[in-house]
């Protein structure tokens, strides 16, 4: 089974720059995607999903700003929209979906930034203390559980182009990276890192600045997190470049498993 996940940074847009030719080449059995910035009305009519599949979106009430989707090939369950609490208790900013797909269940998560102000600072690690609340039932499944999305929060020096330069910038501060050393210490696995080993230096996003891009200057913020039935049958992990380089400002993150 292929499972991917990516920020498009704007469906409508990347749909105009060519993700329906990334969708057919990399051919996954379920797509999760992020920062969507897209209600169902405002696709485009000409567009499609892949014939047989089913697509649950899952808007931001606000127009043109966060929301998640997932696509599957094959039938999949809406489990939840959202994960109570009380700081968004309608998910009004659309960033959690789960789905159910056979004996796999996908938590699509799109973590807010921090970057534009303290007040959202401030925002995000409430909801990363509330989100983190929310996904430790799912650790102890029976079936596999795959925890994906835009994290927003580059987890070790290899993570990230300069840490040195950004050690006081959001996304790399010292605390966001104990939170998710403590995800990990709980039992969640880092798919990508586990695959690929602790020294590769692999970014899944690149600022629009300073071309950050073509020299490779990125921060990997993109994750696939695994309980530990979904471990024992990973297969394989990779970030496809190409994508963050055509469709968006991140790349598609591609896990397949046994």
């Amino acid at each position: 089974m292929r499972i991917v996940t990516w920020n498009v940074n704007g469906i409508r847009a990347a749909i105009r720059k060519g993700l329906d030719r990334f969708i057919k080449n990399i051919d996954a059995d379920i797509w999760m995607l992020q920062e969507t910035r897209c209600l169902e009305e405002q696709l485009p009519k000409e567009w499609a999903i892949p014939e047989g599949s089913e697509m649950i979106l899952h808007p931001a009430q606000k127009k043109g700003y966060s929301g998640v989707a997932t696509i599957s090939k094959s039938s999949m369950i809406e489990v939840e929209r959202g994960m109570g609490g009380d700081i968004d208790p309608n998910d009004s900013e659309g960033r959690v979906l789960v789905t159910k797909h056979g004996d796999i269940t996908l938590v699509n998560t799109y973590l807010p930034s921090g970057s534009s102000k303290e007040e959202r600072q401030n925002y995000k690690e409430t909801w990363m203390a509330q989100w983190r609340e929310y996904i430790r039932p799912f650790l102890e499944s029976e079936e596999a559980v795959i925890v994906a999305g835009d994290l927003n929060i580059a987890h070790t020096e290899n993570d990230i182009w300069n840490p040195k330069g950004n050690a006081k910038s959001s996304g790399f501060l010292p605390h966001e990276r104990e939170w998710f050393s403590d995800l990990l210490n709980e039992g969640w696995h880092d798919l990508f890192r586990e695959h690929v080993g602790e020294d590769a230096k692999i970014f899944s996003w690149w600022s629009n600045r300073g071309q950050a891009r073509a020299k490779d200057r990125g921060w990997r913020i993109d994750y696939l997190l695994g309980n530990q039935v979904a471990a024992d049958r990973l297969k394989s992990v990779k970030i496809d470049r190409d994508g963050g380089l055509e469709v968006s400002d991140h790349a598609p993150v591609i896990l397949d498993l046994n």
